[in-house]
């Protein structure tokens, strides 16, 4: 592996305008191809394997025409304080709203408050609903529009109106995230450089690498039936790994050079050390992502394989744009005071004996027990919130005040109940009942007996009469346990109902579905976490042919990972300091939060364990005893590693300042994943490990060590290449 991507790294600086040029060629077609290409799909929000995904497909078989995800709008109508909205007054003004509305564009039915049960007991509150005869991404902005001149004339007439529902739904302000990401890793790589060029070329390849991937993924997306969020991943990915990963390579050239090498061969062995370290780092990424298929989520897997390919994009550019760059500059990327003297010899090679990393490590080699411990007790204490963790999926309700349909949903919650929010839809099949009337009569005398439901909607049957749909309003919120117990209460009762009708039911609607999401992530958790760990220690087990180095991988990724999950309960969930980030209400952790952290902490922590640790293998390889090796290692890498990570947590940092909570969430989860790992995990507890354990952690039975490949990530034999490519007129070739 060191020898093939030492001479890659040699062809591509040697080859700097034909590698230059294919890129530009790439890019160019990938951007042609995304601005020819048509709409990508709706983001599919099918579930396979929970009930209440089957029960919206029985409701869209057997009602066609009315899909079940179809866009919809509510208007909530609240009169003054001490007044009611049946006065005259108030009812005029609504049932002009409602009159008007019906005759709009796409509209296929609205429901006046007045014609059902919209009114509230007290009067002060009503609602009217609005059906389209349309999906949400369907619905014109003209139709849009409407509704909302509509709502204006309403609240002149002294109403307060709001209004939620699919079709009305607004987008959260998406905040500066990637420009304050790309900002403060500008300043973390100049002041880790010294040079303006060094700071700019890994942010140039890594804009570089995403601009390809999305364009990518914009050309191909009706093809491979990738949605429009596909790409936010990749693009958040795709930017931390590809300023990393040059950064590794442009800092291992520096290096080089520093040691006396010319540039062409320092180019070399930067792409055959580093660039070893980057394609292993890579590749636990893409096991991380690509497992998310495992899962059997759509999303998911589309979201997994479409970062993944951002990330192998960042490798492929880190192993050849960045050599054919530093053919173009071989100079402008050293310091300032490496310009200014000679080419070479040790003045950078640096003053490293005593720098920040190796007294970090020689303080922890000589206090290796109270660091490991320090380090496991910290990271536990902030994992113990964890164990409170409670999925979901949160609605309006984690909206902020300013939106109208966060003021609606708590109209609704004051004047119906905070139940109301959160129906229950139950499909009733009767198809094989002898009396279906009577079938679903019982089922919704059933509902109604069940603690925990206020109302049950008349039964709608279908046009074959053998389906009818009820809808049930529980007695408590959306997102609160006591809702997620009727669920499985009334799904409970199911056995016995078909006993005695002949019929079933399955229980769906936004509440069931989020409830059976968040069931299906926790089971998906552990068969994820198995299948991610067990390919990626096997992965490590290659790089470092070493069995306890793995394993200590394993267990200080598991204790970042957990910490940051605590972290995020003790935020998202129990609101202390939300408030500093804007979030302004407090529910259930995002049901797919858990998996992103588990399987993106993974590759990113893994990225830091070889970076960091193949220096100290390569250091053991070349004769240093392990304590020695390990403070090597830290001397090349602690800085890097350590920039590394702040450009990490500044691109995950910058999505924090999005509207949305669940951006917020994942950029907060992420961002401090990377903290608790890098600094804490690699920085503390894996020194300390690898010097209690001493030789011990470069052990390996000797039928593994035969039976596993060579993949010489350490450039052991790179010694014997450079002697045939010394002579810079006949370079060695590809």
């Amino acid at each position: 592996m060191a020898t093939f991507l030492y001479r890659l790294g040699r062809w591509a600086f040697r080859r700097r305008h034909l590698v230059a040029l294919l890129w530009t060629a790439v890019l160019t077609v990938v951007v042609f191809g995304a601005a020819n290409a048509s709409e990508p799909p709706d983001d599919s929000s099918s579930m396979p394997g929970i009930e209440a995904q089957k029960a919206f497909d029985l409701i869209n078989e057997r009602f066609p025409g009315a899909e079940a995800d179809g866009a919809g709008v509510r208007i909530v109508f609240v009169a003054p304080d001490g007044q009611k909205v049946t006065s005259a007054a108030r009812r005029s003004a609504i049932d002009a709203l409602v009159t008007e509305v019906a005759d709009g564009p796409q509209v296929a039915d609205v429901e006046s408050p007045f014609d059902g049960r919209g009114v509230s007991e007290d009067g002060s509150t009503a609602y009217a609903t609005v059906t389209y005869q349309v999906k949400e991404d369907d619905v014109t902005d003209a139709s849009r529009e409407e509704v909302r001149d509509a709502i204006e004339q309403a609240r002149d007439a002294g109403l307060t109106v709001e209004a939620g529902g699919s079709a009305l739904a607004t987008e959260a302000p998406a905040g500066a995230g990637e420009v304050i990401g790309v900002g403060i890793a500008a300043v973390v790589l100049l002041i880790t450089f010294g040079s303006l060029a060094a700071a700019g070329l890994p942010l140039l390849t890594a804009l570089l690498g995403v601009g390809i991937s999305m364009a990518s993924l914009i050309a191909l997306g009706n093809v491979l039936g990738l949605s429009s969020t596909t790409g936010e991943l990749a693009m958040m990915l795709g930017l931390a790994v590809g300023i990393d990963y040059s950064l590794f390579v442009v800092s291992r050239y520096r290096e080089e050079r520093a040691r006396g090498y010319e540039p062409q061969e320092a180019a070399g062995l930067a792409a055959g050390t580093a660039g070893s370290a980057v394609v292993f780092a890579g590749l636990t990424v893409v096991i991380a992502l690509a497992g998310l298929s495992v899962i059997g989520v759509p999303m998911l897997t589309t979201m997994g394989w479409g970062a993944a390919g951002a990330v192998l994009t960042g490798v492929l550019i880190a192993l050849t744009m960045v050599p054919a760059l530093l053919g173009f500059w071989p100079n402008a990327v050293l310091a300032r005071r490496v310009r200014k003297g000679a080419s070479g010899s040790t003045g950078a090679a640096e003053s490293d004996a005593g720098n920040t990393g190796t007294r970090w490590a020689r303080f922890v080699l000589r206090r290796p027990v109270p660091v490991l411990v320090a380090s496991v007790v910290g990271l536990g204490a902030l994992a113990v919130p964890a164990l409170d963790l409670r999925m979901g999926m949160p609605g309006d309700e984690a909206k902020s005040t300013a939106t109208t349909e966060r003021r609606a949903y708590d109209a609704l919650a004051d004047g119906f109940g905070p139940g109301f929010n959160g129906p229950l839809t139950v499909v009733v099949d009767t198809r094989r009942a002898d009396d279906p009337k009577r079938a679903v009569a019982a089922v919704s005398g059933t509902l109604a007996r069940t603690e925990g439901v206020v109302s049950v909607s008349p039964a709608r049957f279908n046009a074959a009469r053998d389906t009818a749909v009820l809808s049930a309003v529980p007695s408590a919120a959306p997102t609160s346990e006591r809702t997620k117990d009727l669920v499985h209460t009334i799904r409970g009762e199911r056995p016995a109902t078909e006993a005695a009708t002949g019929a079933t039911f399955e229980v769906t609607g936004t509440t069931a579905l989020n409830i059976d999401v968040a069931q299906k992530m926790q089971n998906a958790l552990v068969p994820y976490l198995a299948v991610v760990v067990g390919l990626a220690f096997v992965l490590l087990l290659v790089v470092f042919r070493s069995v306890l180095v793995p394993l200590k991988a394993a267990l200080g990724y598991l204790l970042s990972v957990l910490a940051s999950l605590g972290a995020i309960v003790l935020v998202f969930q129990q609101g202390h300091g939300a408030g500093l980030i804007g979030v302004e209400q407090t529910g259930p952790i995002m049901s797919m939060m858990p998996i992103f952290l588990v399987g993106i902490v993974f590759g990113l922590a893994m990225d830091y364990e070889v970076f960091l640790v193949s220096r100290m293998r390569e250091a053991h390889v070349h004769g240093e005893r392990p304590g020695q090796a390990v403070a090597t290692g830290f001397r090349h890498s602690a800085r890097i590693v350590a920039a590394a990570a702040l450009i990490m947590m500044a691109v995950f940092s910058g999505f924090m300042t999005a509207g949305d909570s669940m951006v917020k969430m994942v950029g907060f989860g992420l961002a401090g994943a990377v903290l608790f790992d890098a600094f804490v995990v690699r920085m503390a507890f894996v020194p300390a490990a690898l010097a209690l354990l001493g030789k011990a952690a470069w052990w390996l039975p000797r039928p593994l060590d035969r039976l596993l490949p060579r993949v010489d990530v350490e450039g052991e034999a790179l010694g014997r290449v450079r002697k045939v490519a010394s002579d810079q007129q006949d370079p060695v070739r590809v």
